[in-house]
């Protein structure tokens, strides 16, 4: 199979950070019915009648604003002695 030569930047296709067909149509939408994409997005979520296909992709696209992903934190330590907290400020202690 013949592909590029190194060096030679890509060419073709959608670039990156293009919106797809579906996303730039509900953006237009919203932006005709003078709302923000979230508040068009969350009417689609809503609307018991719209197709659920539509509603699934309203529901993808708005979660992030909605529901921000969670961290996962790790806590460790020696069992049998006390817990040392620092907190550090970036302020220089005097």
């Amino acid at each position: 199979m013949a592909g590029r030569k190194p060096g030679t930047p890509k060419t073709g296709g959608r670039k990156k950070g293009s919106l797809n067909k579906r996303t730039r149509e509900m953006l237009e939408k919203a932006n005709n019915a003078g709302l923000t994409p979230l508040e068009y997005m969350m009417r689609i979520l809503q609307d018991e009648t719209a197709d659920p296909a539509l509603r699934f992709e309203a529901a993808k696209a708005a979660a992030p604003y909605k529901h921000p992903r969670l961290t996962a934190v790790e806590h460790s330590g020696n069992a049998g002695k006390p817990l040392t907290i620092q907190v550090v400020t970036g302020v220089p202690r005097e």
